[in-house]
């Protein structure tokens, strides 16, 4: 059974910085594909950033030079790391793996992010 949970959201002031973490499970980590998507009131979910099973990362216009995403295949967790948050990086964060074994996408039940003005 895979399971994805995520944790760190909350609310913030503009400029702030947030830490979310996604913890994996049921899934050969370390040959996932591991991404952050959001989707905010009235909006469609859209890709935050993306890393790869070796490492490449890619990152939505929006959040570049702001977001960094990372993982860590000893404790089968990707992270992201969000500075300098903006009122419209206000939206529900969901991580996402892209399994190659079931050619599936599996997705984190999401964590809230507030950014205040």
């Amino acid at each position: 059974q895979v399971q994805l949970v995520e944790s760190g959201g909350g609310l913030v002031q503009a400029g702030g910085s947030l830490r979310l973490s996604c913890a994996a499970s049921g899934i050969i980590f370390s040959i996932t594909t591991m991404a952050w998507y959001r989707q905010a009131p009235g909006k469609q979910r859209e890709l935050v950033a993306i890393i790869t099973s070796s490492g490449a990362t890619n990152y939505a216009d929006s959040v570049k030079g702001r977001f960094t995403i990372s993982r860590d295949n000893a404790k089968n967790t990707v992270v992201l790391q969000m500075n300098s948050l903006k009122p419209e990086d206000t939206a529900v964060y969901y991580c996402n793996a892209k399994y190659p074994l079931s050619s599936s996408d599996y997705w984190g039940q999401g964590t809230q992010v507030t950014v205040s003005s």
